[in-house]
């Protein structure tokens, strides 16, 4: 998958996520999901679908992970 970096997007670290669903949950453009790959930890860590992502950081701020996910906001220029 491709991920136009010139628009927002959430970089997920798979093996800080603990597949809680907060950040699927939060997500008001619906571009997370739960994977169907176990990490290292045994947990299907989230993943983007790879466009939607309008940079808001809800998924962000709901992960209670931290380093689990960071959102990448491009810069105008």
């Amino acid at each position: 998958m491709e991920i136009d970096k010139t628009k927002p997007y959430p970089v997920i670290n798979p093996l800080e996520c603990k597949s809680c669903s907060r950040c699927v949950v939060a997500c008001p453009k619906q571009c997370l999901s739960i994977g169907k790959k176990l990490n290292e930890r045994g947990y299907y860590a989230a993943e983007y679908a790879g466009t939607g992502c309008v940079g808001c950081a809800s998924c962000f701020y709901s992960c209670p992970e931290p380093n689990a996910i960071e959102i990448h906001i491009p810069q105008k220029g």
